[in-house]
């Protein structure tokens, strides 16, 4: 690495795993970090050692707790106070995202406000995995790298030579998501549309395309309490279709997901470790497929840090 500011990669608790493989990847050691919690849950990050002058990489998905994403621009800065050159957060799943805009009156834009607290907190830039929306790149006014985590679930699909193959989306706005998909593997798409009641609870879903026989693989950006997918799962599965799976970058699974997928008319579930899976031995994982992003983005860091092109890396 010719770079005169040396490269150094520090981890948030949520991330430990993640980064470590990413240090693995890029041949580099995970830089020693520190939190110090106070008995009242107040928490203190600090690096044990010297950051001056270097680049640095800090990784942390953001999400729930609050605890995740506010060590994070603790960390971010306590590198700018001890004279890091650039400060850069890797963020494999930003949290907030869904709050990306005021769909009823008097909410929050909450995804808005987390790119002014990390702006607010020194950084220079900040690295990400499928956005809930494409738009909330420019929220920041700093440089995005938005990662697209088809680029390992693509060549996945492809390998297992599907036969009467059909890419579906769970809802109207993961249609943009599908087709790309669906363009890439050369099949027909479904659009599933389902009108919600509250959030978190999916009232009905109806699907709109040729599902009997085919073999439909639902792509979608997050999985939480897996409501939505089981449903039109087991609608698509009642419509006739030969196998249904899904493929999701994000494993929130939060509250019933577990179960629901575990109960579901889906033979397989592929998600990204940019979320780790709870380690519970209690919660059924027999039908997750994990993929890791780690190394895609190793190769992203790595050609930021040297200042070289990164757009051919990117397959949407």
């Amino acid at each position: 690495m010719h770079n005169e500011h040396k490269l150094k990669i520090f981890a948030c608790k949520a991330s430990k795993d993640f980064a470590l493989k990413v240090a693995k990847a890029l041949k580099v050691d995970l830089g020693d970090s520190d939190v110090l919690t106070f008995s009242d849950g107040e928490f203190q990050p600090c690096y044990n050692e010297s950051v001056r002058g270097a680049t640095v990489f800090i990784v942390q998905s953001t999400f729930p707790p609050t605890d995740n994403l506010f060590e994070l621009l603790l960390m971010i800065d306590a590198a700018k106070r001890a004279s890091a050159h650039k400060v850069i957060a890797v963020m494999p799943y930003f949290g907030w995202a869904r709050q990306d805009r005021k769909d009823k009156p008097r909410v929050s834009i909450g995804a808005k406000l987390v790119a002014n607290m990390l702006h607010a907190a020194g950084c220079d830039r900040v690295m990400t995995c499928d956005l809930h929306a494409d738009q909330i790149q420019g929220f920041f006014d700093f440089p995005v790298d938005h990662v697209y985590a088809s680029a390992v679930f693509l060549p996945y699909l492809k390998a297992m030579n599907i036969e009467n193959l059909a890419i579906a989306a769970p809802d109207m706005g993961g249609a943009k998501r599908a087709n790309a998909y669906a363009r890439y593997l050369q099949c027909p798409v479904i659009i599933c549309h389902k009108s919600r009641e509250k959030a978190n609870v999916v009232g009905s879903i109806t699907a709109i395309g040729e599902v009997e026989g085919k073999n439909v693989v639902i792509v979608d950006d997050m999985i939480d309490t897996a409501g939505t997918l089981a449903k039109a799962a087991n609608v698509l599965k009642d419509m006739g279709a030969a196998s249904v799976r899904a493929c999701a970058t994000h494993p929130v699974f939060s509250g019933p997901a577990y179960d629901r997928i575990a109960e579901s008319a889906l033979e397989e579930v592929i998600v990204s470790d940019t979320i780790p899976l709870n380690s519970d031995p209690e919660k059924d994982k027999s039908k997750i497929t994990v993929l890791s992003m780690t190394d895609i983005f190793a190769s992203i860091i790595n050609k930021v840090y040297n200042y070289e092109e990164i757009s051919s890396s990117f397959i949407n």
